[in-house]
Protein backbone atom coordinates (compact mmCIF):
# COMPACT_ATOMS: atom_id res chain seq x y z
CA UNK A 1 0.00 0.00 0.00
CA UNK A 2 2.80 2.29 0.91
CA UNK A 3 4.89 1.66 -2.12
CA UNK A 4 1.32 2.51 -4.20
CA UNK A 5 1.22 5.96 -2.56
CA UNK A 6 4.84 6.58 -3.17
CA UNK A 7 4.06 6.17 -6.42
CA UNK A 8 0.79 8.32 -6.84
CA UNK A 9 3.19 10.93 -4.60
CA UNK A 10 6.13 10.92 -6.83
CA UNK A 11 4.23 10.77 -10.12
CA UNK A 12 4.43 14.26 -11.91
CA UNK A 13 2.43 15.60 -14.74
CA UNK A 14 3.41 15.66 -18.28
CA UNK A 15 4.71 19.12 -18.95
CA UNK A 16 3.77 18.27 -22.69
CA UNK A 17 0.33 18.04 -21.71
CA UNK A 18 0.62 21.94 -20.26
CA UNK A 19 2.49 22.61 -22.91
CA UNK A 20 -0.27 21.40 -25.63
CA UNK A 21 -2.89 22.84 -23.80
CA UNK A 22 -1.21 26.63 -24.15
CA UNK A 23 -0.54 26.18 -27.56
CA UNK A 24 -4.38 25.42 -28.35
CA UNK A 25 -5.42 28.57 -26.04
CA UNK A 26 -2.68 30.94 -27.75
CA UNK A 27 -4.00 29.07 -31.04
CA UNK A 28 -7.56 30.14 -29.90
CA UNK A 29 -6.53 33.56 -28.86
CA UNK A 30 -4.35 34.24 -32.10
CA UNK A 31 -7.84 32.87 -34.40
CA UNK A 32 -9.44 35.59 -32.81
CA UNK A 33 -7.10 37.95 -33.25
CA UNK A 34 -6.79 37.69 -36.55
CA UNK A 35 -10.74 37.81 -36.71
CA UNK A 36 -11.01 40.88 -35.12
CA UNK A 37 -8.11 42.16 -37.37
CA UNK A 38 -10.17 41.15 -40.56
CA UNK A 39 -13.32 42.74 -39.34
CA UNK A 40 -11.69 45.93 -38.36
CA UNK A 41 -10.16 46.05 -41.88
CA UNK A 42 -13.50 45.41 -43.27
CA UNK A 43 -15.03 48.20 -40.78
CA UNK A 44 -12.17 50.74 -41.65
CA UNK A 45 -13.01 50.06 -45.75
CA UNK A 46 -16.27 50.18 -45.35
CA UNK A 47 -15.58 53.96 -43.61
CA UNK A 48 -13.62 55.09 -46.43
CA UNK A 49 -15.87 54.19 -48.92
CA UNK A 50 -18.85 55.88 -46.76
CA UNK A 51 -16.73 59.08 -45.88
CA UNK A 52 -15.72 59.44 -50.13
CA UNK A 53 -19.29 58.58 -50.95
CA UNK A 54 -20.69 61.66 -48.76
CA UNK A 55 -17.62 63.72 -49.82
CA UNK A 56 -19.23 62.82 -53.89
CA UNK A 57 -22.22 64.25 -52.43
CA UNK A 58 -21.34 66.77 -50.63
CA UNK A 59 -19.40 67.89 -54.38
CA UNK A 60 -22.39 66.67 -56.92
CA UNK A 61 -25.48 67.92 -54.34
CA UNK A 62 -24.87 72.34 -55.02
CA UNK A 63 -24.02 71.14 -58.67
CA UNK A 64 -27.48 69.55 -59.11
CA UNK A 65 -29.22 72.11 -57.54
CA UNK A 66 -27.26 74.44 -59.55
CA UNK A 67 -28.25 72.71 -62.72
CA UNK A 68 -32.05 72.37 -61.32
CA UNK A 69 -32.40 76.32 -60.86
CA UNK A 70 -30.40 77.19 -64.28
CA UNK A 71 -33.13 74.54 -65.89
CA UNK A 72 -36.56 75.94 -63.96
CA UNK A 73 -34.81 79.74 -65.16
CA UNK A 74 -34.13 79.12 -68.45
CA UNK A 75 -38.09 77.63 -68.51
CA UNK A 76 -39.36 80.88 -67.14
CA UNK A 77 -37.90 83.10 -69.27
CA UNK A 78 -38.71 80.97 -72.28
CA UNK A 79 -42.28 81.95 -71.38
CA UNK A 80 -41.91 85.18 -70.96
CA UNK A 81 -40.39 85.85 -74.56
CA UNK A 82 -43.31 85.50 -76.74
CA UNK A 83 -44.70 88.62 -73.99
CA UNK A 84 -41.63 90.68 -75.18
CA UNK A 85 -42.49 89.88 -78.70
CA UNK A 86 -46.26 90.81 -78.57
CA UNK A 87 -44.24 94.58 -76.82
CA UNK A 88 -41.70 94.90 -79.55
CA UNK A 89 -44.65 94.46 -82.13
CA UNK A 90 -47.10 96.86 -80.38
CA UNK A 91 -44.00 99.28 -80.43
CA UNK A 92 -43.33 98.82 -83.35
CA UNK A 93 -46.78 99.55 -85.18
CA UNK A 94 -47.20 102.24 -83.14
CA UNK A 95 -43.81 103.97 -84.68
CA UNK A 96 -45.29 103.86 -87.85
CA UNK A 97 -49.21 105.04 -86.92
CA UNK A 98 -50.22 108.45 -85.87
CA UNK A 99 -52.43 108.59 -82.67
CA UNK A 100 -53.74 111.57 -80.28
CA UNK A 101 -51.79 113.13 -77.07
CA UNK A 102 -53.67 110.07 -75.06
CA UNK A 103 -53.24 107.22 -77.22
CA UNK A 104 -49.10 108.52 -77.23
CA UNK A 105 -49.63 108.16 -73.41
CA UNK A 106 -50.66 104.77 -73.34
CA UNK A 107 -48.08 104.21 -75.61
CA UNK A 108 -45.06 105.55 -73.52
CA UNK A 109 -46.63 103.41 -70.92
CA UNK A 110 -46.61 100.27 -72.80
CA UNK A 111 -43.11 100.88 -73.98
CA UNK A 112 -41.76 101.72 -69.92
CA UNK A 113 -43.66 98.43 -69.26
CA UNK A 114 -41.21 96.85 -71.74
CA UNK A 115 -38.04 98.62 -70.86
CA UNK A 116 -38.82 97.60 -67.11
CA UNK A 117 -39.08 93.98 -68.29
CA UNK A 118 -35.68 94.09 -70.41
CA UNK A 119 -34.42 95.40 -67.46
CA UNK A 120 -35.56 92.82 -65.19
CA UNK A 121 -34.78 89.70 -66.85
CA UNK A 122 -31.34 91.70 -67.68
CA UNK A 123 -30.41 91.37 -63.92
CA UNK A 124 -30.92 87.20 -64.26
CA UNK A 125 -28.57 87.01 -66.75
CA UNK A 126 -30.43 87.58 -69.76
CA UNK A 127 -29.34 89.66 -72.87
CA UNK A 128 -30.78 90.40 -76.42
CA UNK A 129 -28.50 89.54 -79.30
CA UNK A 130 -28.05 92.33 -81.18
CA UNK A 131 -28.60 91.44 -85.22
CA UNK A 132 -29.46 94.24 -87.35
CA UNK A 133 -26.41 95.51 -89.65
CA UNK A 134 -24.03 92.66 -87.99
CA UNK A 135 -22.66 90.13 -90.16
CA UNK A 136 -25.13 86.81 -89.75
CA UNK A 137 -23.93 84.11 -87.35
CA UNK A 138 -25.48 80.85 -87.24
CA UNK A 139 -24.56 80.26 -83.88
CA UNK A 140 -26.85 83.55 -82.68
CA UNK A 141 -28.64 83.95 -85.81
CA UNK A 142 -32.27 81.61 -87.45
CA UNK A 143 -32.01 82.72 -91.70
CA UNK A 144 -36.03 83.10 -92.55
CA UNK A 145 -35.28 84.71 -95.72
CA UNK A 146 -32.66 86.00 -98.15
CA UNK A 147 -33.08 89.65 -99.69
CA UNK A 148 -30.43 91.15 -102.21
CA UNK A 149 -29.33 95.04 -101.64
CA UNK A 150 -26.20 95.75 -103.77
CA UNK A 151 -25.52 98.87 -101.80
CA UNK A 152 -24.71 96.68 -98.43
CA UNK A 153 -22.36 93.86 -98.07
CA UNK A 154 -23.09 90.68 -98.19
CA UNK A 155 -24.49 88.39 -95.69
CA UNK A 156 -24.88 91.19 -93.19
CA UNK A 157 -28.36 91.01 -91.48
CA UNK A 158 -31.34 93.67 -92.91
CA UNK A 159 -33.90 92.93 -90.48
CA UNK A 160 -34.38 91.16 -87.21
CA UNK A 161 -38.12 89.59 -87.62
CA UNK A 162 -37.66 87.81 -83.95
CA UNK A 163 -35.55 89.38 -81.44
CA UNK A 164 -33.11 86.51 -79.95
CA UNK A 165 -31.84 86.20 -76.34
CA UNK A 166 -29.26 84.86 -74.06
CA UNK A 167 -29.15 83.60 -70.76
CA UNK A 168 -25.30 83.73 -68.90
CA UNK A 169 -24.07 83.55 -72.85
CA UNK A 170 -25.57 81.33 -74.12
CA UNK A 171 -28.22 80.98 -76.51
CA UNK A 172 -31.97 80.67 -75.42
CA UNK A 173 -33.60 81.45 -78.41
CA UNK A 174 -31.47 82.53 -82.10
CA UNK A 175 -32.71 85.52 -83.39
CA UNK A 176 -35.30 85.32 -86.55
CA UNK A 177 -33.38 87.55 -89.35
CA UNK A 178 -33.28 88.27 -92.94
CA UNK A 179 -29.95 88.28 -94.53
CA UNK A 180 -28.41 90.01 -97.87
CA UNK A 181 -27.56 87.97 -100.04
CA UNK A 182 -25.79 89.13 -103.31
CA UNK A 183 -25.48 86.85 -106.41
CA UNK A 184 -22.33 86.11 -107.15
CA UNK A 185 -20.95 87.84 -110.88
CA UNK A 186 -20.23 85.90 -113.92
CA UNK A 187 -15.96 85.52 -114.42
CA UNK A 188 -14.79 88.55 -116.28
CA UNK A 189 -13.35 86.04 -118.59
CA UNK A 190 -16.77 84.71 -119.78
CA UNK A 191 -18.02 88.10 -119.70
CA UNK A 192 -15.53 89.06 -122.59
CA UNK A 193 -16.08 85.69 -124.60
CA UNK A 194 -19.89 86.73 -124.44
CA UNK A 195 -18.97 90.56 -125.90
CA UNK A 196 -16.98 89.14 -128.62
CA UNK A 197 -19.79 87.20 -129.71
CA UNK A 198 -22.50 89.81 -129.96
CA UNK A 199 -19.96 92.29 -131.41
CA UNK A 200 -18.47 90.01 -133.72
CA UNK A 201 -20.52 90.16 -137.85
CA UNK A 202 -21.58 87.17 -140.20
CA UNK A 203 -19.04 87.91 -142.43
CA UNK A 204 -16.34 87.77 -140.16
CA UNK A 205 -16.13 83.91 -140.00
CA UNK A 206 -14.75 82.07 -143.25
Amino acid sequence: MNSEKETKKNKKPDPRAKKTKADKQMEQLQEQIDRLETEKQDLFEKLQRVGADYANYQKRTPRQIADSVAYEKRAIIRSLLPSLDNFAHALASSETAGGNEAENGVIKGVKLVFEHMLDAIKTQGVERIEAQGKEFDPAIHEAIQMRCEKDKPDNIVLEDFQAGYTLNGQVIRPSKVIVNKIPAEAPAQEESKTEDTNNSEPGDEE
